[in-house]
């Protein structure tokens, strides 16, 4: 009867599985020919999930899980499922777990039938099933249960199975959202966890103790460097939650300490050469590490082999805030590797590149090659490595520097107009910061000029006028070229340019002033030109005239004063009646009355002041109202000679060096890896919201005593002793007892003993300590027994020695 049911059994089984191999071909061969599966109808959709076959049961889920998945109606179900709750099936389970994470919040009532289900699965034999109802407990987010999940986490946090453990970890930011008042049984089960010895779990532990309570870094200190040693082992998520933690607790607990050290390579060609003025100017300040910060620091440079680009970003942003420039200098290569990676994390990888570039760019020099623009670059990717370019110009040696230029030459030319502004931009920033090169930068840029491309043009010329504030007095004879291209150059920006550019030369010698020729023929087209050029056209008008009225007071200076001092001898003084320029004064009568005085002819006025009441009548007519309000203003300040002097310091003040700062100098105090750096500007002066800035460096003096991060109240010495093996151990003592001791009288290495050796070792040894136990009795004994007793003694020893005799046989 037996073998009749066993074998029935097994034909059920059979039967059950080739039911299930048929049912899934069919679903497959349908969902391939009709692309998506039929639903069932509700009543026989709730036949399956009230069946007693655990196969239908689960058939019925899949079904409503499908449903919940496409946004279909599914809470008509919610009875008929929860109470499958209990079932030993765990495929059943997990798919109920699913269900319930997803409409407890909607039917709080009917969810709490099944916490005592759920609560009876924290005590499964199963770890897999303990931890997932753990999971889903704290999921279910009804805050009535708040205390309840609580106490899962707390037995969680004991459980002998790290998977358990890792998902009480996770699930405490749950509870701590369900009910803030729960934080200090959360902050006991948190200080076990983060202390625990896989390092899954404290990686869990980690990223829940940066959602619930990020400022009690009481917590970590005596967790840190046990923490730190699991670093390497965690996964990338848990590695991101980690250093982001561990950078802001060396903020707040290590103090910024530097030291005064001679700088390598100044040394005087004998040892004892050089004064004490010139070694304190050539001591530069070197950061000293904290033993723990070192550690931490160490524990990071793993991380730069990483696979995730942003772990070795946040490995980056640790060497950049807190170590020294050497260990920032080790990460770039890992940094700049990134660039090989898809578009989208290349175009991120190139922001972070650019903060770091900003302040140490000579540490890309090497690089420099990997910033070379190609054809298939996105807008937002060489604009970046433009940047990057320009950043480390100033530091490439000659070679490399005439490769970015004749780089930034080609990419002048492009058919895309914003590449050619940037390229010329780009051109400008690397003479700013590299005067040496600018010689050659502003040539490139002249030969442009030329070009038919107008907005190529003008952003030449921007950067022209820009390079020229710079040295005016050694580019005369660029103004005489730019002037030149007035003819041929009809961009308005572009004229307006070298118009202004003549005006700031409007009073260099006459031989090389070409400002009043500028001018008189500008005024021949002043209708026909722009707003901006008209603007720039009554400016120098203004320029010229004021210039012209200096010269002419101060050459009449001198004349007027000697005029206004007589003469005593001159016939043609005051007593002679005469005016200063030797004509007599009408107001005096003569005697004759037939004498009259000749008509004095007028003198003729100058060009420029004709020319520039020309200009005033043109610009008065003229529809732009803007350019009618300048106008009368430089009309108001030159019409009295006696505002000559406030005109001048209007017009003819110095100007400012401009100065381009990089496109990304907006970014440089943001921190690496963030959303605000990426965004810019766009994110507001405070970042994107969440946004949170690195604290500053403790104060000395203020930080947490260093014994706390002593583990179990010892402290620990870097490279001291390590934990050993028990096998190891094993094999040092054998070698330490053995080479030299002899077994049973007979000189023979540990190496060659057999296990009748070792047998009769043991027996020698227990002889031996009951050799002793008789002599303490001997010696308490009597005298006349001494005798007796030796004799004894040497018949056993005789009686040993034969034992070991044959046993060694």
């Amino acid at each position: 009867m037996e073998s009749i049911s066993r074998i029935s059994s097994m034909l059920e089984t059979a039967r059950d599985l080739t039911l299930e191999a048929a049912q899934s071909a069919g679903s497959t061969r349908g969902s391939s020919t009709r692309g998506t599966t039929k639903d069932l109808p509700f009543p026989q959709v709730k036949k399956l999930l009230d069946s007693r076959n655990d196969r239908e049961i689960l058939e019925g889920l899949r079904r409503v899980i499908s449903m919940m998945y496409r946004s279909k109606p599914c809470l008509p179900f919610f009875s008929s499922i929860v109470k499958n709750v209990a079932s030993p099936n765990i495929e059943v389970k997990k798919l109920v777990y699913i269900y319930l994470l997803h409409y407890a919040e909607s039917e709080p009532d009917l969810a709490l039938l099944s916490i005592n289900t759920i609560q009876k699965s924290l005590t499964d034999q199963n770890p897999q099933v303990r931890a997932l109802a753990l999971r889903v407990m704290s999921g279910i987010r009804v805050p009535v249960i708040s205390q309840i999940v609580s106490l899962g986490i707390k037995r969680g946090s004991g459980d002998m199975s790290p998977y358990v453990r890792k998902a009480a970890a996770l699930a405490i930011p749950k509870c701590y959202r369900l009910d803030t008042n729960t934080l200090p049984q959360l902050l006991e089960v948190l200080s076990i966890l983060l202390g625990d010895k896989q390092y899954y779990v404290v990686g869990s532990a980690v990223m829940a103790f940066l959602e619930v309570c990020p400022d009690r870094i009481d917590i970590v200190h005596k967790h840190y460097r046990g923490i730190l040693r699991k670093l390497v082992d965690m996964d990338e998520w848990s590695q991101l939650a980690t250093l982001r933690l561990m950078t802001v607790y060396a903020r707040k607990c290590f103090p910024r300490r530097t030291q005064r050290v001679r700088k390598s390579g100044t040394k005087g060609f004998y040892g004892d050469e050089g004064s004490d003025e010139g070694d304190a100017v050539s001591r530069e300040e070197v950061q000293l590490l904290d033993p723990d910060l070192e550690l931490l620091l160490k524990a990071c440079k793993s991380l730069l082999l990483s696979r995730n680009s942003a772990v070795i970003i946040a490995v980056v942003r640790c060497f950049l805030h807190l170590g020294t420039p050497e260990y920032t200098d080790s990460a770039i290569g890992p940094l700049v590797a990134l660039l090989r990676s898809p578009q989208d994390v290349q175009h991120i990888a190139l922001y972070n590149v650019v903060s770091v570039c900003l302040i140490r760019p000579e540490a890309f020099v090497t690089y420099a090659s990997h910033f070379f623009v190609h054809a298939a670059d996105a807008p937002q990717v060489w604009r970046l490595k433009l940047e990057i370019l320009t950043l480390i110009f100033p530091y490439c040696g000659i070679h490399m520097k005439g490769i970015i230029l004749s780089e930034l030459e080609h990419f002048t030319r492009a058919s895309d107009g914003e590449q050619v502004r940037e390229s010329v931009r780009a051109v400008g920033r690397c003479a700013q910061n590299d005067s040496t090169a600018s010689t050659r930068c502003l040539r490139l840029l002249l030969n442009q000029i030329s070009s038919p491309d107008g907005n190529l043009v003008a952003e030449s010329l921007t950067v022209i006028r820009h390079l020229i504030q710079q040295d005016p007095s050694s580019h005369t004879r660029t103004i005489v070229r730019l002037a030149k291209n007035l003819d041929t150059t009809t961009n308005p920006e572009a004229r307006a340019s070298i118009i202004w550019l003549v005006g700031e030369f409007a009073g260099v010698a006459d031989e090389e002033n070409i400002a009043p020729d500028v001018l008189r023929i500008l005024a021949k087209g002043f209708a026909n030109e722009s707003e901006a050029a008209k603007l720039q056209i009554v400016l120098l008008a203004a320029k010229v005239y004021v210039h012209h009225l200096n010269r002419t007071l101060g050459a009449d200076g001198a004349s007027q004063l000697s005029q206004q001092t007589p003469d005593p001898s001159d016939p043609s003084g005051p007593s002679g009646r005469a005016d200063g320029n030797g004509f007599r004064d009408g107001s005096f009568s003569s005697d004759d009355p037939n004498t009259s005085a000749e008509p004095v002819p007028p003198k003729p006025e100058h060009p420029i002041a004709i020319l520039w009441k020309y200009i005033l009548l043109l610009a008065r007519y003229d529809t732009s109202y803007d350019l009618r309000d300048r106008t009368r203003l430089y009309k108001a300040l030159l019409a009295v000679p006696s505002s000559t002097q406030l005109a001048s310091l209007v017009l003819l003040a110095p100007k400012p060096v401009p100065h381009t700062p990089s496109p990304s100098e907006s970014r440089k105090g943001l921190l690496l890896g963030s959303g605000s750096l990426v965004i810019g500007e766009e994110a507001g002066p405070h970042g994107l919201p969440g946004y949170e800035a690195l604290p500053d460096w403790v104060q000395e003096g203020a930080e947490p005593d260093p014994k706390l991060r002593d583990e179990a109240g010892a402290k620990v010495e870097y490279g001291g002793k390590k934990s050993v093996p028990a096998g190891e151990m094993l094999d040092t003592a054998l070698k330490q007892h053995g080479d030299g001791v002899k077994s049973n009288g007979v000189g023979m290495s540990n190496k060659h003993k057999t296990l009748d050796n070792w047998l009769a070792e043991g027996e020698e040894e227990e002889e031996e300590s009951e050799e002793t136990d008789d002599e303490g009795e001997e010696e308490s004994g009597e005298e006349e027994e001494t005798g007796k007793e030796e004799e004894t003694s040497e018949g056993e020893e005789s009686e040993d020695e034969e034992e070991h005799e044959r046993l060694v046989k």
